[in-house]
């Protein structure tokens, strides 16, 4: 489940004003361009995180129970992020020699938010202090869900994370994780938006999964920011390139991984508008949050499960990311 859960009555619906429905772009431009990056992105090793011999409690989904998530095993190399200014393309000489080098994302940063920790359950007091966010207050985080098998959502947040950080990293970006494993508990959830802010990030994303419990619900949705505007937050600026970046997101990952839109929220659209999390309520940048699909749906959480499939989603994510940087660089 997500960082923050829906309460009863959540505004949910797409918000066409605060959104503009752009045509939705073709894809064969930046999977051209992510080729020589996804082929490198191939190389990581498939075994990825999550297993752990303990036992997790399975979720309702709602974020109530404070569920022990399996510890994640070795995955792809941990790093320590900088939040220095990107470097500029000049660095790695002019934009088109980058492109033609297969980095056509030299000089853009991008932030990546691994939903929760697994640590989580280990420090309910500190995860369910509240913290400002747009519109009050909320707990810091929660510990997410999890398959009914006991893979923890957190398990497989990082390691699709550190898959698009991968990826991304042979286009040329600047990656910056919100979180690599390292941290005990958490971030907050406004600690997480701020990491984005203070890196001055070119695009956003907080990686996440559901854990519906209502009969046959499946499939993957993006959530947009809606219009918020409070003491400590102010979205208008970033509605309409969010729009734009979670559309981008939502072609990729469904042409990359096969999915469909969410059966059970957005109307079949594949995409949600919320006013209630303070990682969008809280962001300066271009930011959206991925529901890579439900993993109580038992189709569903075999795909969480294998690592072939969570390098397709990924990929999914890395190419609609580019999607949207190379859309803004024109």
């Amino acid at each position: 489940m997500r960082s923050e859960d829906t309460p009863a009555g959540a505004a949910v619906a797409a918000d066409p004003a605060a959104h503009p429905e752009p045509a939705l772009p073709t894809t064969a431009r930046p999977r051209t361009l992510l080729a020589a990056a996804l082929a490198a992105g191939a190389a990581l090793a498939l075994g990825g995180c999550g297993g752990g011999s303990g036992t997790a409690k399975a979720s309702s989904g709602d974020g109530r129970s404070a569920a022990r998530p399996h510890s994640a095993s070795a995955s792809p190399r941990p790093s320590s992020r900088s939040l220095s200014p990107s470097p500029s393309s000049s660095d790695s000489g002019p934009a088109s020699d980058s492109a033609s080098k297969g980095r056509p994302l030299a000089g853009r940063t991008v932030v990546i938010d691994p939903g929760h920790n697994i640590h989580n359950a280990d420090h309910t007091t500190e995860i369910n202090k509240l913290v400002e966010m747009g519109d009050g207050k909320k707990p810091c985080d929660t510990t997410g869900t999890s398959t009914n098998g006991g893979y923890s959502e957190a398990s497989f947040t990082l390691d699709v994370s550190r898959r698009v950080e991968k990826i991304l990293e042979a286009a040329g970006a600047k990656v910056v994780l919100t979180q690599n494993g390292g941290r005990s508990w958490g971030p907050c959830v406004d600690e997480r938006a701020a990491i984005g802010n203070k890196a001055h990030a070119d695009a956003a994303i907080s990686i996440h999964a559901d854990g519906s419990n209502a009969a046959g619900a499946h499939g993957f949705h993006v959530i947009l920011p809606g219009r918020v505007h409070s003491s400590v937050a102010n979205t208008g600026p970033i509605l309409a390139p969010s729009g734009v970046l979670g559309r981008d997101i939502r072609a990729a990952f469904a042409h990359t991984t096969g999915s469909s839109p969410a059966n059970y929220i957005g109307d079949g659209s594949g995409l949600v508008t919320r006013t209630d999390l303070g990682g969008l309520d809280l962001s300066t940048v271009p930011k959206v949050f991925l529901e890579c699909g439900n993993m109580r749906n038992a189709t569903e959480s075999r795909n969480f499960t294998s690592p072939v499939w969570r390098q397709k989603a990924a990929e999914g994510v890395a190419s609609g990311l580019t999607a949207f940087l190379t859309r803004s660089t024109g």
